[in-house]
C-alpha cells in the first residue's frame, strides 16, 4: 500500500508552504472560523499545525499576521465584527497550543501518566480487536470511520472529529487513552507531544480543565450536527455514499430495501457497529463511578 501518497498530495512542506497556508486561511476561512472549524467537510481550519510542529512557521508569526489583519497601525479595526470574532477564536486556539507546552514542561510524565492521579486506577479494557477496528476505520460508526480513514490517508484529522474518535475509543470502548495517543503519534503529521497529550487527557477526563466524565459524544448525533449532508462521510467512507442524508450516519437503521438501493450490505460491504451506543455509555458511566468510590 502506498500509504505515503496521500501525504504527498495533501501537504506542501517548508516555509513557503506554511506561508501559503496562512495566507489562504486568512483570506478564505478566518472570518468564518468560529463556526467553520466544526465542519469537517469544509476548509474551515488553518491547516497550520504540521508547519508549526516542524518550525516552518512560528506561533509569533501567526499571531502577528492575524493581529495585523484585525487592526491597522493606529489600532483601528480592519475587519467586520463577524470576521473579527473568527480571528479572535483562532487566536484563542493558538493560545491553547502554547498552554499545552507549558503543561508538558511542568508535568513531564503526562505523556504516559494521567495528570489526575486517581485515574491511575481506572478500569480500562484491553481489546486488541476493537483497537484494530478503530485504527482502521471499521467500527460501524460512519463519522468515526471517516475520521480514522482521513488520518490514515492524509496524516491529519479535523479537530472536531479528533474529539469524536477520541471519545469513542476511551468511553465507548474503554481502551486506555495512551493507546489513542500512541496511534496519533505514529500517524499524524502534526504529532506534537504536548498537544497530543493535552488532547487525549482532556478527552479521557484525566487532564487539565478536562472534559467532564459524563460527556460522552454520541457519534450519530455528532455526525448529524456537524456533517448534516454527509459530505465528509461520503468522501472517506465511499461504500455508504449512496445512502440518503437521514441514514448515512446510522446505516443500521435502514430497511433492507433502502440498503439494497444504496448497494450496502451490513456486515459485508460495511461493518455493523462494534458496540451499542446506549450500552457503551452506561458501561462508561459505571467505570467512571468507580473513581468516586
Amino acid at each position: 500500500m502506498d500509504w505515503t501518497g496521500g501525504l504527498a498530495s495533501t501537504w506542501k512542506p517548508g516555509e513557503i508552504g506554511a506561508r501559503a497556508a496562512l495566507k489562504t486561511f486568512m483570506r478564505e476561512a478566518m472570518g468564518e472560523y468560529r463556526e467553520g472549524r466544526n465542519q469537517p467537510a469544509q476548509r474551515g481550519t488553518s491547516g497550520l499545525s504540521p508547519h508549526l510542529h516542524f518550525g516552518e512557521i512560528s506561533p509569533r508569526q501567526v499571531w502577528h499576521a492575524v493581529r495585523d489583519a484585525m487592526y491597522g497601525p493606529a489600532g483601528a479595526k480592519k475587519l467586520t465584527h463577524g470576521a473579527e470574532t473568527g480571528a479572535q477564536e483562532f487566536l484563542r486556539q493558538l493560545g491553547w497550543r502554547e498552554f499545552a507546552h507549558h503543561l508538558l514542561h511542568h508535568f513531564p510524565n503526562t505523556p504516559e501518566r494521567p495528570l489526575r492521579e486517581t485515574f491511575a486506577k481506572f478500569p480500562w479494557r484491553r481489546d486488541a480487536k476493537a483497537l484494530r477496528a478503530w485504527q482502521r476505520g471499521v467500527t460501524g460508526y460512519p463519522i468515526v470511520d471517516a475520521g480514522m480513514r482521513e488520518l490514515w490517508h492524509t496524516g491529519w484529522m479535523h479537530n472536531r472529529v479528533r474529539m469524536v474518535v477520541g471519545s469513542f475509543l476511551v468511553k465507548h470502548l474503554l481502551i486506555p487513552w495512551q493507546e489513542g495517543a500512541e496511534w496519533f503519534w505514529d500517524t499524524l503529521v502534526d504529532a506534537n507531544l504536548a498537544n497530543n497529550t493535552l488532547g487525549w487527557q482532556w478527552i479521557a477526563g484525566c487532564g487539565a480543565d478536562a472534559a467532564p466524565y459524563f460527556r460522552i459524544f454520541n457519534p450519530v448525533l455528532q455526525g448529524e450536527k456537524f456533517d448534516a449532508d454527509g459530505a465528509y462521510v461520503r468522501r472517506w467512507v465511499p461504500e455508504l455514499s449512496r445512502l440518503p442524508n437521514h441514514l448515512i450516519h446510522k446505516p443500521w437503521t435502514a430497511t433492507p430495501i433502502e440498503l439494497a438501493a444504496a448497494s450496502v450490505s451490513l456486515g459485508e460491504t460495511y461493518p455493523n457497529p462494534i458496540v451499542d451506543h446506549d450500552a457503551a455509555r452506561e458501561r462508561a458511566l459505571a467505570a467512571y463511578a468507580t473513581l468516586k468510590a
